[in-house]
């Protein structure tokens, strides 16, 4: 076996799009025009025994040997095609690689997947503490704890949908407005490609460009909000465009099916007496953490089933919605929130649903040396994927 050494996007889009060959990524620096990074290079494994064209792997020990990272030592992937599976840490050592998502290969399209992790690196909307954007960065490193099988719900989404990871979309850090234009264009081509995006922020700002994108296919979408905050705020010194007011802009154009928007883990002190009207004014449901409070929220996910119905939904994840003691790495802590347990009964009570994306925002490293925020978000991205249509159980 040889390695292949390919310069440019449009040589990798014709061999990675279709997914017929199975490739083991030993460093990638991507110029592809969707997404962006410093230089336009790849050194590829490819390897003699491609899945076969049109099929996902199925439930049997299959795969293919390739080298690991240049030692010499034999991998086999014990099920499934070597490119969608994500790679046994018996097998390979967690730090070995390219950092992506869960060690899935990077692509540099969404041509030919059913979901794609992509990142977000931005939190210029950010209006406390910053560091949003090294999320994505530290999400991915902790997600090599993440495995490929969800026992608690049977889930096998690698056996079920096409997975890869797509780098990141190229944020202006010194112009917002110019940041959510670059967002939206990448999820327009998303989007248009059929691929369900899984977003790593970031901060909260990048979910109104994101639903722009997506409300573009699909039209006015339901919304499973997590959070400690509404984000409905209409300005801020002069501004409105930050990370506390996306769902107001949605409002206004209209992205949302504001009849099927849960908000959940709402809380905080206040500027008004009442800082929920505007929500409930809009036909939102607001659901204050201290209603979530020493209990389970199955019931509740059973009722927001049945309020969003067959129609297209999507999900946002602020990890401030989870009480600052499981979650302290984040730029807008608030006491007195959500228990990761409450986290998965939220995402896992919305299987069954119509999921056409999802995001995971706000997750700030710096405030968190242990690394344990980023790996929270990584699993609840993680149980997102597992939430998605036609994904399989065993």
């Amino acid at each position: 076996m040889e390695p292949l050494f390919v310069r440019g996007s449009q040589l990798l889009r014709k061999m990675l799009c279709p997914l017929r060959f199975s490739a083991t990524f030993l460093a990638a620096k991507l110029q592809p025009p969707l997404l962006s990074s410093p230089r336009a290079s790849l050194c590829v494994w490819v390897t003699a025994h491609p899945p076969a064209a049109g099929s996902l792997p199925g439930f049997h020990r299959g795969g293919s040997e390739s080298l690991l990272a240049g030692h010499g030592a034999p991998r086999r992937f014990l099920t499934g095609s070597s490119f969608n599976l994500p790679p046994s840490a018996q097998l390979i050592a967690r730090p070995v690689g390219v950092c992506s998502m869960m060690k899935l290969p990077i692509q540099t399209s969404p041509e030919g997947l059913d979901a794609a992790f992509v990142g977000v690196p931005l939190d210029t909307g950010t209006s406390n503490r910053p560091g949003a954007r090294f999320g994505p960065r530290q999400i991915r490193a902790e997600s090599c704890m993440v495995r490929t099988y969800n026992p608690s719900t049977g889930a096998a989404p690698f056996h079920s949908l096409m997975v890869a990871d797509i780098g990141d979309v190229n944020v202006n850090l010194y112009n917002l407005q110019d940041s959510c234009r670059q967002i939206r264009e990448a999820y327009q081509k998303i989007v248009a490609a059929g691929c369900i995006p899984l977003t790593l922020g970031g901060d909260h700002t990048i979910t109104y460009p994101i639903l722009q994108a997506v409300a573009e296919k699909h039209g006015p979408v339901g919304l499973v909000h997590v959070d400690a905050h509404t984000d409905t705020g209409d300005t801020a010194l002069g501004e409105k465009i930050y990370h506390g007011t996306p769902f107001r802009r949605c409002v206004d154009e209209g992205l949302l099916d504001c009849k099927r928007v849960v908000q959940i883990g709402i809380r905080s002190s206040s500027y008004t007496p009442d800082p929920y009207k505007y929500c409930r004014d809009q036909g939102f449901r607001v659901v204050l953490a201290e209603d979530c409070w020493l209990k389970s929220l199955v019931p509740l996910m059973a009722e927001v089933r049945k309020q969003m119905g067959a129609k297209p939904i999507y999900i946002s994840f602020d990890i401030d919605g989870l009480d600052p003691a499981y979650a302290p790495g984040t730029g807008t802590p608030e006491i007195a929130g959500l228990t990761p347990a409450q986290a998965l009964e939220i995402i896992r009570g919305c299987k069954g649903l119509n999921i056409v994306g999802c995001d995971l925002v706000e997750v700030a490293p710096i405030y968190d040396a242990s690394g344990n925020t980023a790996l929270m978000g990584a699993n609840l991205l993680f149980e997102m994927l597992c939430a998605l249509p036609r994904v399989k159980t065993i």
